[in-house]
């Protein structure tokens, strides 16, 4: 197979915590010993992921595996946002490979943590089935986009991959004392069913926004008829 030509694109991150968490990052991949490397951060960054499905799991049995799911988050965190900026500091960055092992790691770690949702029971199988479908497909869009209009955006509304590990964190420790919320008339319901499908909204409106924002941007740079021009992707 002929290698493709590196492609282009910018990393947009607004979310929350992306300017403190991109200084802590630097500040860790510089103090580093040279004998890891962003590799070694990448496969703790998928292996626990496979241990934090595996935790979620386990809650069905005992509720320590609470504090696992936290562990395995803090250690995924370090792991996956570390191992980009470990190779920026240190000059060794490799786009395709890093671009390629990076997404995947994302979504087969995505993978275990739904499987390990549905297996908790602290979230019903189908939401945990309709929040993978729609995580999947917001990342394929995210990719498309990354190639044809050149940016790759890693929140929406301020919400990135840090923020729902604190979200995950935060509803894992809720869980522990009482998996249910009252919705008053309308009974009660699982917390994290609830937040399931407020995710999947989320998800939804995240799609078709990003879709049509990058859809119109690629029809005006290649109009019909006209010379194609840069895509306004701002």
């Amino acid at each position: 197979m002929t290698a493709l030509p590196v492609g282009v694109h910018v990393r947009e991150h607004r979310s929350v915590l992306a300017a403190a968490e991109k200084r802590a990052l630097i500040w860790m991949a510089r103090r580093l010993p040279l004998w890891i490397n962003s590799d070694h951060l990448s496969a703790l960054g998928l292996l626990s992921m496979v241990a934090v499905g595996v935790s979620f799991a386990a809650l069905r049995f005992t509720p320590w595996g609470a504090l696992a799911v936290i562990i395995a988050l803090a250690a995924n965190w370090f792991g996956d946002s570390l191992d980009g900026t470990l190779a920026r500091v240190r000059d060794q960055q490799r786009p395709r490979y890093g671009y390629y092992v990076d997404h995947l790691i994302d979504l087969a770690g995505s993978t275990f943590l739904f499987a390990g949702l549905a297996c908790s029971g602290s979230m019903s199988p189908l939401v945990a089935l309709a929040l993978l479908a729609g995580y999947l497909l917001v990342s394929a869009e995210s990719y498309l986009a990354a190639h044809a209009a050149g940016v790759f955006r890693l929140s929406f509304l301020g919400v990135g991959p840090t923020e729902l590990r604190i979200v995950l964190a935060i509803g894992v420790v809720k869980i522990v004392w009482t998996p249910w919320v009252s919705l008053g008339q309308l009974g009660s319901i699982q917390l994290f069913d609830l937040g399931g499908v407020v995710a999947l909204a989320g998800l939804f409106v995240a799609f078709a926004a990003s879709a049509v924002r990058n859809t119109w941007a690629l029809y005006e740079a290649e109009p019909l008829g006209g010379s194609p021009r840069a895509p306004r992707t701002a």
